[in-house]
């Protein structure tokens, strides 16, 4: 059960909100990212932990500092990057770092698609309508 702020219980799969054991980077690429963007190595610490699922506010605890710094650390790395919000920031962590494991002939864990090349598409056949006479 979840309790909401007003203490009533709300029947919500807490499994639904829990934060993923998953990586999509490892460190070497994260080492990469760091010198290719230019982040400093706390930037890359709030970054890392953005793209764990950490929200702003568990990154403050986390890291114990306010939660105006790592507002501020967040904007510095959008500003690097040339994103504008986190999702962003990671599709572009993933695309940079998957063409950096593909220059060293590392084979990514988990296989990404590239929604820029399109798809071959069939074409749906057609039907002609006769006219009657």
């Amino acid at each position: 059960m979840h309790r909401s702020r007003s203490g009533k219980d709300n029947n919500i799969d807490n499994s639904l909100f829990k934060r993923p054991t998953v990586a999509l980077l490892d460190e070497r690429q994260w080492s990469y990212l760091q010198k290719r963007y230019h982040m400093t190595p706390r930037e890359l610490e709030v970054a890392r932990l953005i793209c764990e699922g950490f929200n702003n506010e568990d990154i403050a605890k986390a890291l114990k500092i306010k939660h105006g710094t790592v507002k501020t650390h967040l904007r510095n790395v959008y500003r690097r990057v040339r994103v504008k919000n986190k999702i962003a920031m990671l599709l572009k962590f993933v695309d940079a770092a998957l063409k950096f494991s593909a220059k060293l002939k590392i084979t990514p864990p988990i296989p990404i698609v590239d929604i820029r090349k399109p798809r071959k598409k069939t074409a749906a056949p057609t039907k002609t309508l006769k006219k009657e006479k």
